[in-house]
């Protein structure tokens, strides 16, 4: 899980940290991918790293530190990817800002893969997150810069990307404003 950025969009408090019903939003998220099957989960930090630490407290998780963090997207997906031990096939990238998404959305993705390099969800035909990325694309990924993710390297490769239809709106559902969350919290 992703959870590393400055949430510059949303205003002066890290976005991660607002509370959603009764706990902050990257705890949400943490409780929905572990609720699912997918395991190890690692959470990388950045931004207010001890205070992303602190909201998770007590699941378990383990924390990997972007010490660039502020160079953008590309140093969190590489200080994830870095993270993932030899004997995993690929990466569920999941964002910290997505709290809406079903654990057995994050299931039926590790399930259906079948060696593309990405896997991505679709919602009525769009595209949303989080998106699987096979251990075949980790060496290009280290290699991105600046503010971009994968998706600059997957649009190199379409035949190669996969698509799987789920009914979860919530791979929609980023949350980068604060109106993001004014409709009620839950699937």
């Amino acid at each position: 899980m992703l959870a590393a950025g400055e949430s510059r969009r949303w205003g002066a408090d890290n976005k991660l940290l607002a509370p959603v019903d009764g706990k902050p939003m990257v705890r949400h998220t943490a409780e929905a991918i572990l609720e699912s099957g997918v395991r190890p989960v690692l959470v990388v930090t950045g931004h207010e790293a001890a205070d992303i630490q602190s909201a998770l407290a007590g699941l378990k998780l383990s924390f990997h530190h972007a010490p660039d963090f502020a160079d953008g997207m590309s140093a969190s997906l590489k200080a994830g990817v870095a993270a993932v031990p030899d004997d995993c096939s690929g990466a569920l990238i999941c964002l910290g800002d997505m709290p809406f998404v079903r654990p057995g959305t994050l299931d039926r993705l590790a399930d259906a893969h079948a060696g593309q390099a990405a896997l991505f969800p679709t919602y009525r035909g769009k595209r949303g997150n989080p998106v699987l990325l096979a251990r075949s694309l980790f060496a290009d990924i280290m290699r991105l810069s600046g503010d971009e993710g994968a998706r600059t390297l997957l649009r190199a490769i379409p035949d190669q990307v996969g698509e799987l239809a789920v009914d979860d709106p919530g791979i929609l559902r980023d949350v980068d404003q604060p109106d993001a969350l004014r409709d009620t919290f839950g699937p």
